[in-house]
């Protein structure tokens, strides 16, 4: 996995899943084991074969929580500046075909969440953003068809 920037905010909710996992799910998977373990035959046993497979997706989500810490470049978006949109930014863009105006934050994967209009800066929208300026349009392809935006702001 290559390194990523996130706010601290995203960092710890990541942190604190991994918690969670580790301190809450795992111990509470590990007993469901053991009290399969004490009904007898294994090989038939659907409360044994249920929890391992739980066990197996608390130990990848584990892993891979654990990785994305370990790549994570955790950054104050409050220190940015500047006039073009990169990570932490807050564009405000009008729909060319609309008249509709649209406000995005770019962030990481981790942290988007569109319903509070938080977008990744890896996605379709967030590339083609990248390094625009007030009033650049902006033509973007995604699969509901050509987009066209003018970009209004760019805050940090």
């Amino acid at each position: 996995m290559q390194r990523f920037k996130i706010t601290k905010e995203g960092y710890q909710k990541i942190k604190d899943e991994l918690n969670n996992l580790i301190t809450i799910e795992r111990p509470a998977v590990s007993q469901a084991i053991g009290a399969a373990i004490e009904l007898g035959d294994l090989s038939e046993n659907e409360e044994y074969a249920t929890a391992k497979d739980k066990q197996k997706v608390i130990e990848a989500m584990i892993s891979t929580l654990s990785e994305r810490l370990a790549n994570a470049e955790v950054v104050e978006v409050k220190t940015f500046a500047g006039e073009t949109v990169n990570f932490g930014a807050t564009v405000e863009l009008l729909d060319l075909n609309t008249d509709k105006k649209i406000k995005y934050q770019l962030l990481s994967e981790f942290e988007s969440d569109l319903s509070k209009g938080i977008i990744a800066i890896e996605s379709l929208v967030g590339k083609a953003l990248l390094n625009k300026k007030q009033n650049d349009e902006v033509e973007i392809k995604t699969p509901a068809g050509i987009k066209e935006y003018k970009v209004l702001s760019v805050k940090y």
